[in-house]
């Protein structure tokens, strides 16, 4: 069985290290490539090995993740890209993802759930912490978002939705949160559509899904019930 070339770039070589040090211990159909320690040298082993999969750190000297990211897809397009970060920040993942990132993922996360997400990508899968959905909501709309006289409900049913948690999160599936993460950012159904090439029909038939999943009516009450359930 072929296994899958992996590039790790992050300036920090005691994390790297002990990333690789896991990927390689666990993961027998992946094979880690090299370690690059800044931007520029992303670029530069990317071209060297054209690895199939890249962890790309964020905040990184001489040039950082994402403009690193603007560099790699357009001569690389088969390489996916996922951002590792510290940094939860509604612009960093709004750039990363439009710079071409399959996804962005948080450096806490276990090696079993990063080996999972890396597989996950030969699925076309978009790799997003459920974490960063919430804090773009809760940075992006804020604790009391404004909300338009059409979007209010009756009590009965506030309270409804003031009673729920984030388990929300856990009945969409992991294209529904793909496309709710792309609502969260602002994106239309048509780019939701061209991001992940589907059919503008089949886009509508998914939020219209996650809305029935939700019991919500529109991207407002979304929002307000990430907000409130986030309290």
């Amino acid at each position: 069985m072929a296994k899958l070339d992996i590039l790790l770039a992050d300036d920090q070589s005691l994390f790297a290290e002990s990333l690789r040090t896991s990927l390689n211990h666990y993961a027998e159909d992946m094979n880690v490539v090299g370690i690059a320690h800044n931007g520029e040298e992303a670029v530069a082993m990317a071209a060297r090995h054209r690895p199939d999969v890249i962890l790309m750190d964020i905040k990184m000297p001489r040039m950082d993740g994402v403009e690193a990211v603007r560099e790699i897809k357009p001569k690389y397009p088969d390489i996916k890209i996922i951002m590792l970060s510290t940094y939860h920040e509604d612009m960093l993942v709004r750039s990363s993802l439009r710079a071409g990132a399959s996804g962005y993922l948080l450096k806490d996360i276990s090696p079993t759930e990063l080996i999972t997400a890396i597989r996950a990508l030969g699925s076309g899968i978009m790799q997003i912490s459920p974490d960063i959905v919430r804090q773009l909501v809760q940075e992006r709309y804020g604790p009391s978002p404004c909300l338009p006289p059409a979007a209010a409900e009756p009590p009965a049913r506030q309270n409804s939705i003031d009673a729920q948690s984030f388990e929300w999160l856990d009945s969409l599936t992991r294209r529904e949160r793909e496309i709710f993460t792309l609502l969260v950012l602002g994106y239309e159904n048509e780019q939701i559509a061209g991001k992940f090439d589907l059919a503008l029909q089949t886009v509508r038939n998914q939020v219209s899904t996650i809305y029935a999943k939700l019991g919500v009516k529109n991207r407002f009450e979304i929002i307000r019930l990430a907000n409130r359930s986030g309290k």
